[in-house]
């Protein structure tokens, strides 16, 4: 019997779950999006991405071909036939472009020719809502792979994503601090101070490695893959320890932690109040940031706990 042909397209240029659009390409959306590959397990699956992001995808098998986006590959694609069609990009010219291609099943978001815009197809209108309406979003209890899969018409069931370079590395590090976090949302940064007291508490019980490989995405997949534990803003690092298995301490402040899943680990929001939390902004106008109430104390704890569980 013939494979189901199936058509992924996820660039990383719009967050599915996020209203805002950039050209930065989201290397974190692109990976947490291959838990849908757990859907269509038998089918030859096609992922159409921005070449950014291929190292995340190279060597996935559950992907047949991986295809960065451009020219060649638009044309090529416009002459193919695929039995499913998933876009995942609410960008308008894209999604004109996903509407273009002969497909006999459409999930995800669609053009509309009378706005211009992006809509979405049956199955999906309430994840565009809440893209759109902010209030929506806080509302929101319901994991990101969860939703993925219900606009895709499967019921999730705690699959997780899957990374496509396997790194060699060996574990030699307790923990990991990644410390950075992308120049698009630097309010997720938790404080450098607070880092420099971390490791001033852990006093040599447990071994450290500071963030590597910021040059090289494989690099930086074997720096997280040689640390047991990863203590970490919500990042890229974040859902890459996730699909590598590796134990999380993850620190969330200005975004969703409830749409974060994490199998292995625990997630510490601020201690304190704040009445605009989450704001989900890249600017914040307090005069204390929320990441300043996340304590390297209860950071300790954590880490300590999940470092001595048998």
């Amino acid at each position: 019997m013939k494979a189901e042909k199936v058509l992924i397209i996820k660039l990383g240029y719009s967050e599915t779950l996020v209203g805002e659009i950039s050209r930065k390409t989201s290397l974190g959306d692109v990976l947490r999006s291959t838990v849908l590959l757990n859907i269509f397990r038998d089918a030859h699956v096609t992922w159409l991405v921005d070449e950014k992001a291929i190292p995340l995808l190279k060597g996935n098998k559950g992907i047949a071909r991986i295809m960065p986006y451009d020219l060649t590959t638009v044309l090529q694609l416009k002459a193919e036939r695929f039995d499913t069609i998933v876009n995942l990009e609410k960008v308008a010219g894209i999604c004109a472009f996903a509407d273009s291609l002969s497909g006999w099943r459409r999930y995800g978001f669609r053009f509309d020719p009378e706005t211009g815009s992006a809509k979405a197809y049956d199955g999906s209108q309430h994840v565009l809502e809440m893209c759109l309406n902010q209030s929506d979003k806080l509302a929101n209890t319901r994991y990101w792979e969860d939703i993925l899969f219900d606009m895709a018409g499967s019921k999730w069931s705690g699959e997780i994503p899957e990374l496509g370079f396997k790194p060699s590395s060996q574990e030699r590090f307790d923990i990991g601090f990644n410390h950075h976090v992308g120049e698009k949302w630097p309010i997720k940064a938790w404080p450098a101070g607070y880092w420099k007291e971390l490791e001033r508490l852990i006093d040599g019980r447990f071994t450290i490695s500071w963030q590597k490989g910021l040059d090289s995405l494989e690099d930086y997949i074997e720096w997280i893959n040689s640390c047991a534990l990863i203590v970490t803003n919500d990042s890229l690092g974040l859902h890459i320890a996730h699909t590598l298995g590796k134990k999380i301490v993850a620190l969330f402040g200005p975004t969703l932690s409830n749409e974060v899943y994490v199998k292995n680990g625990v997630k510490l929001l601020p201690e304190r109040e704040y009445d605009c939390l989450p704001c989900l902004s890249t600017v914040c106008v307090k005069t204390r940031p929320c990441m300043h109430e996340i304590s390297p104390s209860s950071v300790m704890a954590a880490l300590e706990r999940l470092l001595t569980k048998s």
